[in-house]
């Protein structure tokens, strides 16, 4: 497994990035290539259902979550143009569709399973890109997925909102670089700068759920994955080497009192609105 980009990137230096990841799930859990791609393939098959399954007639049990989605779809003359609306659209789908129990991608968790699919499913749309493209976004993200899993957290109760919406936002940024064929370092660059502008973000769920503010984060994670890998294939950089800003959002997340950490208790759950709505 990588404990580093560096590792990662010196891994892909005579291969592209998400062969390099691939070869490592095929040590990792003792598998061939094929069965690697084929559970890798059904995963991304699972985001696009979930997005085809999406129901906005359907709510959440607390009422909070549902129907959004399909509401974005109908704004006229949109500010970002159609694209990002359609990745707005998307993100919102999916976090609604989690907090209406739908199946669909932890990725890297459920609370921040909108963002891969709303970044990833238009941009194959647009770009008229293959199912297998696809795949290989999904291990490139899988690969600093992986970096931030074991240098940080991806978890909202260790680290805050930044280790979910925030981590998904990075592994995204870098998925977009390769999919525009961009090189290692600037998947590490892009990922950088999506984790740099999310640092410090806390997780203070309403009523303890996975609703608000957690399903709009994910267009948050969705859009600054955009402009991060955007700026990366121009050239862009952070300023700090991904490893590093890594490092620094584990610390940050340690540093956290436990109210901004899941538990519902501090932030935004903490209001007399949040609070009225954990009452009901």
């Amino acid at each position: 497994m990588f404990g580093s980009v560096k590792s990662l990137l010196s891994a892909s230096s005579d291969k592209a990035l998400w062969q390099a990841v691939l070869e490592d799930d095929c040590q990792d859990r003792a598998v061939s290539a094929e069965d690697s791609l084929s559970k890798m393939t059904q995963l991304w098959q699972v985001m696009k259902q979930s997005v085809l399954d999406y129901d906005p007639t359907r709510r959440s049990p607390c009422g909070l979550s549902g129907g959004q989605g399909a509401q974005m779809a109908t704004l006229a003359n949109s500010i970002c143009g159609p694209f990002i609306q359609e990745v707005i659209g998307v993100a919102l789908k999916l976090g609604e569709h989690n907090a209406c129990m739908g199946r669909i991608v932890a990725a890297p968790t459920a609370g921040a399973c909108g963002v891969l699919p709303a970044v990833l499913i238009p941009l194959q749309r647009k770009d008229r890109l293959s199912d297998e493209e696809m795949v290989r976004c999904l291990y490139v993200s899988a690969g600093f997925g992986q970096v931030i899993a074991s240098r940080a957290s991806i978890s909202g109760a260790e680290g805050g909102c930044q280790a979910e919406v925030g981590s998904a936002s990075g592994m995204a940024a870098a998925a977009l670089v390769h999919a525009r064929g961009g090189s290692g370092q600037q998947m590490a660059a892009a990922c950088a700068m999506a984790l740099q502008n999310v640092l410090g973000l806390v997780c203070d769920p309403v009523a303890g759920l996975v609703e608000v503010p957690c399903v709009k984060r994910n267009v948050m994670g969705a859009v600054n994955a955009l402009s991060c890998a955007d700026m990366a294939l121009a050239g862009l950089e952070g300023g700090i080497p991904c490893d590093e800003v890594i490092d620094a959002m584990g610390a940050v997340g340690r540093a956290m009192p436990t109210s901004l950490r899941e538990t519902g208790e501090g932030g935004l759950a903490a209001t007399p609105t949040g609070r009225k709505i954990a009452g009901q």
